[in-house]
C-alpha cells in the first residue's frame, strides 16, 4: 500500500469471463483503455454480491480467494461493468510494517478498522487512486490491494478504467452501492511472491509472499 496524500511521503509503494446473460441481460464486449476487453451488461443480477462472511476472514485467506472474483462497477448510465481480478496483495494490521495501519488508527486508516466488506481507496502521488478491500473483524486493520484485472494491469490503471475514485472510500461492497464483488469460477493456478514497492518495510515483511496472482 502506498501514499494517499498529494504530497510525497517518505514511505509508500511506487505506483507503477465469460458472463452468461441472465433474464433480460444484454452483454457487450468492448475494448478497454489498456487494449483488453471488458464485459458490460445492462443487467447482471445473476452475479450476486459476495456476503459479509466472505470478507470477515483474515486477509491471508481472503486475498487469494479474491482471484477470479468479479469486480463490478455500475456506471452513471446504469451500465454494469464486471472484470475478473487477477492480482492482489495482502496487508495485515499494525504488526505489518508495509501496512498503512502500522502507525495505528489515523484519519486516513480509520476505514481499515471497520468490519470487512468496505472499500479503502487512497490517492497515490496525487495521481492514481488505488482500491483496497477491507477484510477481517472490526478493529483488526487489514486490506487487500487490487493490483490487476482481466485486461488491465496496474492498480492505478484499473481504477481509472472503472472510474473509481475517493468517493468510494469507505463504501460498502455488499451490493447496496455502485461497486461490489461477485463470485465466479476460481483460477486454475495461483502464484505468490513478495509484495511490490515496499522498501520502507522491514526485511522480514518485505520477504513475505503476500502478493497473489493468477498464472
Amino acid at each position: 500500500m502506498t501514499r494517499s496524500t498529494r504530497r510525497r511521503r517518505p514511505s509508500g509503494r511506487r505506483c507503477s469471463h465469460d458472463l452468461a446473460p441472465g433474464p433480460g441481460a444484454t452483454l457487450v464486449q468492448q475494448p478497454d483503455q489498456a487494449g483488453g476487453f471488458a464485459i458490460e451488461a445492462t443487467d447482471i443480477t445473476q452475479h450476486a454480491p459476495l456476503d459479509a462472511a466472505f470478507y470477515a476472514r483474515d486477509v491471508l485467506q481472503v486475498a487469494p480467494d479474491l482471484l477470479g472474483k468479479l469486480l463490478c462497477r455500475r456506471h452513471l448510465d446504469g451500465r454494469v461493468e464486471a472484470r475478473a481480478i487477477t492480482e492482489v496483495e495482502a496487508y495485515r494490521g499494525e504488526e505489518d510494517s508495509a501496512c498503512h495501519a502500522r502507525a495505528g488508527r489515523t484519519r486516513r486508516t480509520a476505514v481499515m478498522y471497520r468490519p470487512g466488506g468496505v472499500a479503502y481507496v487512497y490517492l497515490c502521488y496525487g495521481v492514481h487512486h488505488l482500491l483496497n478491500v477491507v477484510t477481517g473483524p472490526p478493529d483488526r486493520p487489514q486490506a487487500a490491494l487490487i493490483r490487476g484485472l482481466e485486461g488491465t494491469t496496474g492498480p492505478g490503471r484499473l481504477t481509472k478504467a472503472l472510474d473509481v475514485d475517493l468517493a468510494f472510500n469507505g463504501a460498502s461492497l455488499l451490493g447496496d452501492g455502485d461497486l461490489w464483488l461477485a463470485d465466479a469460477a476460481p483460477p486454475a493456478h495461483i502464484s505468490s511472491g513478495p509484495r511490490v514497492g515496499i522498501g520502507y518495510a522491514t526485511p522480514e515483511d518485505q520477504a513475505r509472499p503476500w502478493r497473489f496472482w493468477t498464472s
